[in-house]
């Protein structure tokens, strides 16, 4: 068996070491074929291909039984069509992990996966830690530092994880024709990576494979406040569950509420912002109808949680002015997300052009009172938050994080919140969000440091 790997970062090269395990003979392709790369490849001991013309491909075509593309190759990408015109099996790494774990001697373990435009890390995270607290050894993996291939092997010492947390992006779940996840939530829809999908139709279609391939005792969980995910729900072959405002599990005052009654206090949880509130409803969903988890171990978790880094991320609170890190907002939707989350806000938003309407992140603009808009989208941005301006409020922009967070930081008065989320990639000045966000939080702090504000 002969096999295509498309993309040598991260996630290509433990699927080419997962394939190389199974007896596949591999054969690599990239578009950016680095010094380093070649190296990885030579180590691999397997062939790397610079950009393949189609006449490569095509020739590729004929030897390959798969081809496994890496989460950045797009779906219009020529690789895909050579692929398709030979009639070769598409198919990702969770895929594949999916197809080996049905093949394990001692029988497959449960699969939890986590979809939606925003909110997939963290509600991944925690659906792992009331897993843990729970007594079971679990894993966050798909897109996160552990690709699903590598979590489903033994680790150096020999122990394997009782359950598997997936989280699963529309890259991925692209070419899964039979991935099946015991319990699937898809959170939210809004438009995003439409450089990556032909269009909004085809990014739906994909984050819907999250169901599609389920059974009728399998559990398929959907949010109230997506109407695009709820018709999808419809039509998905498993059993349905809803959370949210109205949904089976829901907010009760302040205690989070599913079928079977209460299952925690909000009044307990280290943060309890709306969208926490949603992501613990959707991780508590997911464990509990999978039978994985009880509520002791859920009110266990959500005591102790913390989430992760650049996500609303409290940075400081300096001079009665609270500042918060969420560079992770890629999209307006993201955005629109922590802005309802607050009032009385400064913001900075802005980046790379995903080719999205950028109207969404401006919903509530009567919590924001300035807007410092940067990077290649910061035009735009300042348009969409037109009326902060109307209202007598600030709307600026400038190219640079640097001036923006001077900026902000003279605009900010007591009480306020001064709020980066971007709503826009970070991909025009930075090499990943997270970079951003470590860029602010530094800035932020050295004017801290220097009793600037």
């Amino acid at each position: 068996m002969r096999a295509l790997v498309y993309g040598l970062a991260v996630t290509g090269v433990s699927t080419v070491r997962a394939l190389q395990r199974r007896g596949y003979e591999v054969v690599a392709g990239d578009d950016v074929v680095t010094d380093e790369r070649r190296e990885t490849a030579t180590d691999l001991g397997i062939e790397l291909l610079d950009s393949p013309d189609d006449a490569t491909l095509a020739e590729l075509m004929a030897t390959c039984q798969l081809v496994s593309p890496a989460p950045g190759i797009p779906e219009t990408h020529r690789v895909i069509a050579a692929a398709a015109a030979a009639g070769v099996e598409v198919v990702s790494e969770i895929e594949l992990a999916y197809r080996w774990e049905q093949q394990r001697p001692g029988g497959p373990r449960p699969m939890l996966a986590i979809t939606g435009t925003d909110g997939k890390t963290t509600t991944t995270l925690m659906t792992v830690e009331m897993l843990r607290a729970a007594g079971l050894s679990t894993i966050d993996a798909g897109n996160t530092d552990t690709p699903l291939v590598d979590a489903i092997e033994p680790d150096a010492d020999g122990h394997e994880h009782d359950a598997f947390v997936i989280e699963c992006t529309s890259f991925r779940l692209a070419w899964t024709p039979s991935f099946r996840p015991d319990a699937g939530v898809w959170l939210n829809l809004a438009p995003d990576h439409l450089n990556w999908h032909a269009s909004m139709e085809s990014y739906g279609d994909a984050k819907a494979r999250i169901w599609v391939n389920q059974r009728p005792d399998d559990v398929s969980i959907a949010f109230t406040g997506a109407p695009d995910v709820m018709s999808r729900l419809d039509r998905a072959p498993g059993r349905h569950l809803t959370f949210g405002a109205g949904g089976d599990y829901h907010l009760d005052g302040t205690t989070l509420t599913g079928p079977g009654g209460p299952i925690a206090d909000t009044t307990n949880m280290r943060r309890a912002l709306p969208h926490d509130v949603t992501n613990a409803l959707a991780a508590a969903a997911l464990v509990l109808e999978s039978g994985l988890a009880d509520t002791t171990a859920i009110e266990s978790a959500l005591a102790t949680f913390v989430g992760p880094p650049h996500r609303l991320e409290h940075i400081g609170t300096w001079h009665d002015v609270a500042w918060f890190n969420d560079s992770k907002a890629t999209t307006p939707h993201a955005a629109a997300v922590a802005i309802r989350a607050f009032e009385n806000i400064v913001l900075i938003a802005g980046g790379k052009d995903k080719f999205v309407d950028l109207a969404e992140m401006a919903v509530d603009a009567d919590r924001v009172n300035a807007v410092i808009a940067i990077g290649e989208t910061r035009n735009s941005v300042a348009s969409a938050f037109a009326a902060v301006a109307a209202k007598g409020g600030t709307v600026e922009t400038t190219e640079f994080l640097t001036e923006a967070v001077e900026r902000a930081a003279e605009l900010a008065t007591a009480g306020d919140t001064l709020l980066l989320s971007p709503g826009c990639a970070s991909l025009d000045q930075y090499r990943s969000f997270e970079a951003r966000g470590d860029h602010f939080r530094t800035l932020a702090h050295a004017r801290h440091n220097e009793g600037d504000i």
